[in-house]
């Protein structure tokens, strides 16, 4: 395996230094100048020496390393797929569910996945982080409604800011009585693990509320030795740690790959949480599997690792209307015909090895 140098010093931002660093064509150079135009590039040391340079289909490259395919948007592809804006009520806060709000601080990542679904909003030319006013108004928001249990903190990426900034932050948002959960949303763990310093994990932990921390990962390579210090840093620290995937093809599409990955979640303690399957945001479609590839492999997951290990499949419904478990089903209902003919119509269960069977089973 080729890999470039690990010691590189910067994160590569532009096609140029991609190319110069073997991880682009130089044929392609001028078509990923347009890629990078309309979407931030940004790949770090880290996630740099992870590339294997030799392989044109490596996973790793798949999702960070622009792509000339990222110029070909798809009916039904659109700027805002899971329809965030149309749950904003103030800048910076998305309330889609009853208990709970995403609160959107800052518009840049560490690393920018080719496969985003705020692709169209975060990166180099958008702003940066919320002004103070529009800070306050957020708290305010949150503040004045008292069913808001728990405070999602996404972006672009809440641990791009200082241990400062963020310990303030953790603070403003505990000192609201009715929020109890504090969850921040992360790749730095894996593309930066070097900021996940003492100083940051004692940031993260406040009085009045239970920080959570959701790491993304998508391929057990990332899960390198460093990013599983920064994780068990977070988990010493008695913060709890569960996991976002996407689905992603060339990348974890398989079997033998979805199960090295969750099984690399358990030993980092990190609970399985989300698989999602890919949204439709622009120039994104050559990374999408189908939905009944998602489900076949979560089929085949639930046969082969421990329950541990088992990530709810979702797709989040494009216009803003949340999540929705799309796994396989293993339980079907009597028809009316068998309710019909018989007083102990029962239903079928199909186990892990495709085999049926009734419940309740005759006497």
């Amino acid at each position: 395996m080729n890999r470039i140098d690990p010691k590189l010093a910067a994160t590569l931002r532009q096609p140029a230094e991609l190319v110069d660093c073997g991880l682009a064509p130089a044929a392609e150079l001028a078509d990923l100048e347009q890629v990078a135009a309309r979407y931030a590039i940004a790949v770090t040391p880290d996630i740099a020496a992870l590339i294997d340079t030799e392989d044109p289909n490596d996973p790793i490259a798949r999702q960070f390393v622009p792509s000339t395919l990222e110029l070909v948007q798809e009916a039904g592809e659109r700027a805002d797929p899971i329809g965030d804006d149309a749950h904003s009520p103030v800048a910076g806060i998305v309330h889609r569910y009853p208990d709970r709000v995403l609160f959107k601080l800052v518009h840049v990542c560490a690393v920018y996945c080719r496969f985003c679904f705020r692709r169209e909003m975060v990166g180099p030319g958008k702003a940066t982080a919320l002004s103070d006013s529009a800070y306050r108004d957020a708290l305010d928001y949150i503040g004045g409604h008292p069913e808001i249990w728990e405070v999602i903190l996404t972006g672009g990426d809440p641990l791009m800011l200082s241990p400062r900034r963020l310990a303030e932050i953790m603070a403003d948002i505990a000192a609201i009585d009715h929020v109890k959960i504090i969850r921040l949303h992360t790749r730095v763990p894996v593309a930066a693990p070097a900021r996940i310093s003492d100083e940051m994990v004692a940031a993260l932990r406040v009085g009045g509320a239970t920080t959570w921390v959701a790491v993304h990962a998508n391929h057990p390579r990332e899960l390198t030795a460093e990013a599983r210090a920064a994780c068990a840093r977070f988990a010493d620290a008695g913060i709890p740690l569960v996991s976002q995937s996407v689905l992603l093809r060339g990348v974890n599409d398989d079997a033998a790959t979805l199960e090295a990955l969750m099984r690399s979640f358990v030993e980092c303690r990190i609970k399985p949480y989300y698989l999602h399957h890919g949204d439709l945001a622009p120039g994104t479609a050559h990374l999408r599997t189908t939905i009944e590839q998602g489900q076949e492999l979560m089929r085949g997951l639930r046969g082969r690792v421990s329950g541990l290990c088992q990530p709810d499949y979702v797709l989040d419904i494009p216009g803003g209307h949340g999540k929705a478990p799309i796994g396989p089903h293993y339980l079907s209902h009597p028809n009316s015909r068998e309710r019909e003919l018989s007083s102990e119509a029962r239903y079928r269960v199909v186990d892990y090895c495709g085999e049926v069977h009734l419940y309740p089973p005759k006497p």
